[in-house]
């Protein structure tokens, strides 16, 4: 086994799976005008992409340690690789679709944004796992660093995306449409580049057993630990982390825009190189002050940085706390995860899998919430009232942070011998 490799393919899996995220959307005008949907159904064609993601999650973080964690992400690579063949292949109609149930090009898209979901989901569902078996003495940390490789992948894809445009000169009046369906392809293309990588890094790799297979823990072992009252608790708080997190990434460009004038995306872009570059810090900062202290610091900041963010006038004031919400919500999901694997390693791939998925349903959920408030109150109050969700979760994660202090500091669990999760889980 060459566990730096089977890192790096991870590392290379993330990346394309977030680089689908940033430039699935910024092709999202030039699809719809080729194939001739409008705004409704073009949302509909996104749906089930969201929808796969997390059901691959839940069902092939399930499944790891029956299929083989090799099998499962080469499946993904595949996947991608289908799913934008389709894309590309697909027939365009050549006028306004009025019944999209019937149109081949529709439904071809449709099946392939499912694939590409299930395959985002797929790789999500592997290398959490895989990651926490190589490194089992230092979770959180490596967590941390393959987890940087998301927003590093969003930057990649959307400067891939941005370069492409000025290159062929997309975003100037008058462009022709071949031209434009052109750069919508290429830019699309550009998936197949890591796609490929991480299927050609893993051939002929050894794959570890998962961390609960090789100390010999059962199905119905690991089945239990998702009942333990500490880890319901971290999956409540999963919901809420997740939420915050991501939800209000949907939103911010928009808000941003409209109350400073600025384009948002640059934003979005900031942000995202705040959390590429602090993930690497991730583990020492985990242990000097454990990881409950660490997530209970960014639960503040990012309190501050939403409410920051329903008063923001200025493109200034706007940066300063984006910043603060940037830090804030860098540690979130890969903390989230690693607390998980070092407190309850007996639960294996499935509650990894469960708090992926979890992750992912919250956003389904907060996004229309969010939308409704945006629409009925404005664009900073339902900042605002985000904002509440990390004052909740900030008193929980200090109480947490107290408790294991109290019983001499956080410490990971060994598989065989999980005392820590047991005493709160029994």
């Amino acid at each position: 086994m060459n566990p730096s490799r089977l890192f790096l393919a991870s590392c290379v899996a993330l990346v394309t799976t977030s680089m689908v995220f940033s430039i699935r959307g910024d092709i999202l005008d030039a699809l719809g005008a080729d194939f001739h949907l409008n705004k409704e159904q073009i949302g509909l064609v996104l749906s089930p992409a969201f929808w796969g993601f997390t059901l691959s999650i839940l069902i092939g973080g399930s499944l790891v340690d029956f299929f083989g964690m090799r099998r499962l992400l080469a499946m993904s690579s595949w996947g991608y690789i289908a799913a934008v063949g389709g894309i590309l292949l697909a027939p365009r109609a050549t006028a306004a679709v009025t019944d999209h149930w019937s149109e081949p090009g529709f439904l071809i898209l449709y099946g392939c944004m499912l694939v590409l979901g299930l395959s985002q989901g797929l790789v999500e569902g592997v290398i959490n796992p895989l990651c926490s078996t190589m490194y089992p003495n230092e979770k959180t940390h490596k967590m941390n660093i393959l987890h940087a490789w998301w927003p590093g992948g969003l930057i990649i894809g959307g400067l891939a995306a941005f370069f492409i445009t000025k290159m062929m000169g997309l975003d100037q009046p008058g462009v022709p449409a071949a031209a434009m369906t052109l750069g919508w392809q290429i830019k699309l293309a550009t998936i197949l580049i890591p796609a490929l990588y991480y299927l050609f890094l893993i051939r002929g790799q050894q794959f570890p057993a998962t961390e609960r297979v090789t100390a010999g823990v059962s199905n119905s072992q690991m089945m239990s630990e998702a009942f333990r009252p500490l880890f319901l608790l971290l999956w409540v708080c999963m919901w809420m982390t997740a939420a915050t997190e991501l939800g209000p990434d949907q939103w911010v460009g928009s808000l941003i825009t409209n109350l400073t004038g600025m384009q948002g995306i640059l934003i979005l872009v900031y942000t995202a190189g705040i959390m590429f570059v602090l993930r690497f810090f991730g583990g020492p900062l985990a242990h000097k002050f454990s990881p409950f202290g660490l997530l209970t610091i960014s639960s503040v900041l990012v309190a501050v940085g939403l409410f920051m963010l329903g008063a923001v006038k200025t493109p200034v004031e706007a940066f300063v706390a984006a910043t603060i919400f940037g830090v804030g919500k860098t540690y979130f999901w890969p903390t989230m995860l690693g607390v998980t694997s070092e407190l309850f390693p007996r639960g294996g791939a499935l509650l990894l899998a469960i708090m992926g998925g979890t992750g992912n349903l919250a956003v389904a959920f907060v996004l229309p919430i969010m939308g409704g408030w945006y629409e009925t109150s404005g664009a900073a109050s339902a900042f605002r009232y985000v904002g509440v969700l990390p004052v909740i979760f900030s008193v929980i994660f200090a109480g947490l942070f107290f408790y294991f202090k109290s019983k001499g500091g956080y410490r990971a669990e060994q598989v065989a011998q999980s005392r820590t999760a047991q005493a709160l889980g029994r």
